[in-house]
């Protein structure tokens, strides 16, 4: 029973539905036939009563009368005008004297007159007890179990005299016949019912399970990772189920927020160590880099050393260059004593750039000036939009915007690109040194981000949609002029 307790709604509900369903249909259809079985024993008595009455009525004068003609006649008439109308009607009409002994039947071959109707059968046996024991005047049904009859038994009497019964016997199998009609009849209309009442109720059941197991399965990815929302159009009414979707939606929105909060934290703490950790090396290696390229020159400015030996410290001389300017790259410092952010800063990156990109073939869409200076280190910014158009410029396939915008006391930047999606484990670690792309060494957006974090703003990456281009937003955050 527990395990049809645990089954899911959308099988619960339609399942409990076409119970609920049958039972009802059962219990009135039972209900009908048992109303219409007694209402056609109701309708046989007052038939039989009625045909007793009248027989019983024109029997006692041709009784009293000895006039066994006019007798047979009257109990043969009503089998003589039998209709197929009436499929209930009285199969033999038995007229009984004092004595309980036939006076005229309606078949005098089964029952010829003067016979004792108690050594006919055991059923007329117990029908002349019967008769001995009542002393009513009104009609008498007797239903024997295990009987093919049904009998009415009617007095034969006036005010004053009795002068004995007449029985009327009708066949059981008629009045079951006419009682089976109706009941397919009534079964036929329930069945009617069924067949359209069960698939409307599979239908609703479903439908209205449907928002239940869905909002179930939402709920048990809660944990693992934030759910998916949910379509509004499954169910957009405002009762409680429409109310708890809507509180699903709100509870789905702010775990997104949550999650993505908590990612930038990771991120914003995994950088920051990794910037104080990158900082501490590029201090420990600058010092011996400083003293052997000290050494390198003097020996080069006063060593007699042969021609090899000078081509072999010069070629060891550039590659601690290469190394003095990586470790450069990783000492990021804010220099706010820099002259202020102003407008021929901004089209200076452009000047410098757009001639890149059209070596590339790309068109390059610049939009928006600054009216202004604005209170922010110029080498800054300048080094965050080089960085950012260098890194669209090399990644775009035909296109590169970018935008530049003082709104609300915060500079705006923006570039995009048509290029490749960022990869996966790339935009995981996107601001981390050494994860670029391609040819870099992946400390552009590294010194990009340390510069934004330095100027107390904010960067976000906008991977490419469908349709859409891989966007860098910065927002700088501008101080009121002094």
């Amino acid at each position: 029973m527990k395990s049809l307790f645990d089954l899911s709604f959308r099988y619960k509900i339609p399942l409990w539905g076409s119970f609920l369903i049958v039972t009802s249909a059962a219990s009135v259809s039972g209900a009908l036939m048992v109303r219409a079985y007694n209402d056609l024993r109701t309708d046989l008595f007052i038939s039989a009563d009625s045909l007793g009455r009248s027989l019983a009525k024109t029997l006692f004068p041709a009784m009293l009368h000895d006039n066994v003609w006019q007798a047979y006649e009257v109990v043969r008439a009503p089998v003589q005008q039998a209709s197929a109308e009436n499929p209930v009607q009285a199969e033999m009409v038995v007229a009984l004297d004092g004595n309980r002994q036939v006076y005229v039947s309606s078949i005098p071959k089964v029952l010829p007159m003067l016979t004792e109707i108690r050594y006919v059968s055991v059923e007329f046996a117990e029908i002349a007890r019967r008769i001995e024991e009542y002393r009513g005047r009104q009609t008498l049904a007797v239903d024997l179990p295990g009987s093919a009859h049904l009998y009415f038994v009617i007095p034969i009497a006036d005010e004053q005299a009795r002068l004995g019964s007449l029985v009327l016997v009708y066949s059981r199998a008629a009045f079951l016949d006419r009682f089976h009609q109706i009941s397919i009849g009534a079964g036929m209309i329930a069945a009617t019912v069924l067949a359209i009442l069960l698939p409307i109720n599979w239908y609703w059941g479903r439908r209205t399970a449907k928002p239940l197991v869905m909002l179930a399965e939402r709920m048990g990815q809660i944990g693992r990772r934030v759910p998916e929302d949910l379509d509004p159009s499954l169910y957009a009414y405002g009762d409680e189920l429409g109310r708890l979707f809507e509180a699903y939606g709100r509870m789905v929105e702010e775990l997104r927020e949550k999650s993505v909060l908590e990612t930038e934290m990771v991120r914003s703490e995994r950088l920051a160590a990794i910037g104080r950790l990158s900082a501490g090396i590029a201090h420990e290696i600058n010092n011996p880099l400083a003293g052997m390229l000290t050494a390198i020159n003097t020996f080069a400015s006063h060593g007699s050393a042969d021609p090899r030996t000078l081509k072999t410290v010069s070629l060891i001389e550039r590659g601690l260059l290469q190394i003095q300017d990586t470790v450069a790259a990783l000492l990021v410092e804010a220099k706010l004593t820099s002259r202020a952010l102003a407008a021929q800063d901004i089209e200076d990156v452009r000047t410098l750039l757009e001639p890149e990109a059209h070596r590339k073939s790309l068109r390059f869409g610049w939009h928006g000036e600054l009216g202004r200076s604005v209170e922010l280190p110029a080498t800054l910014v300048r080094q965050i939009l080089i960085n950012l158009l260098l890194n669209a410029i090399r990644a775009a396939a035909s296109r590169v915007d970018c935008r530049v915008a003082l709104r609300d006391d915060a500079l705006e930047l923006s570039v995009a690109n048509d290029g490749e999606p960022l990869p996966l484990a790339v935009k995981e670690r996107l601001f981390e040194p050494f994860t670029g792309t391609g040819s870099g060494h992946g400390l552009g957006l590294w010194v990009t981000y340390q510069i934004v974090q330095q100027l107390g703003g904010r960067i976000a990456a906008h991977p490419a949609q469908e349709g859409a281009m891989t966007r860098f937003e910065v927002k700088l955050p501008v101080p009121a002029p002094k």
